[in-house]
């Protein structure tokens, strides 16, 4: 059976960093792209991440452009989300999620996966 399970959120202060895994298994992890999502108290899921199957293309919502990183080990079946420079509104629980269909490219929407982890609080103080 497929899984995932996010792992490495926590309490930071603005402006700190931490490291989110995703660990997958129950199917081949290196035919799927993989997607990063964010819910906040109170607001909708968001888009946060992506990252293509073949990892070379990685697309990021406006939000968190040039201060969050996706990346994944394909060795080890698990994709990772670095995110510097916080901010408060970074607050939220973070989901991985599996992109619907083997060596899919194109959009990261919600509907656009079809498993998701149970996710990991991330909590920014300011």
């Amino acid at each position: 059976q497929v899984q995932l399970v996010e792992s490495g959120g926590g309490l930071v202060q603005a402006g700190g960093s931490l490291r989110l895994s995703c660990a997958a298994s129950g199917f081949t992890f290196s035919r799927y792209g993989m997607g990063w999502f964010r819910q906040a108290p109170g607001k909708e899921r968001e888009f946060v991440a992506g990252i293509h199957w073949g990892g070379g293309s990685t697309f990021y919502a406006d939000s968190v452009k040039g201060r969050f990183t996706a990346s994944r080990d394909s060795a080890k079946n698990t994709v990772h989300l670095q995110m510097n420079s916080l901010k408060p509104e970074d607050t939220a629980v973070y989901y991985c999620a599996r992109k619907r269909g083997v060596y899919t490219t194109g959009s990261y929407r919600d509907v656009d996966h079809d498993y998701w982890g149970q996710g990991t609080q991330v909590t920014v103080s300011s």
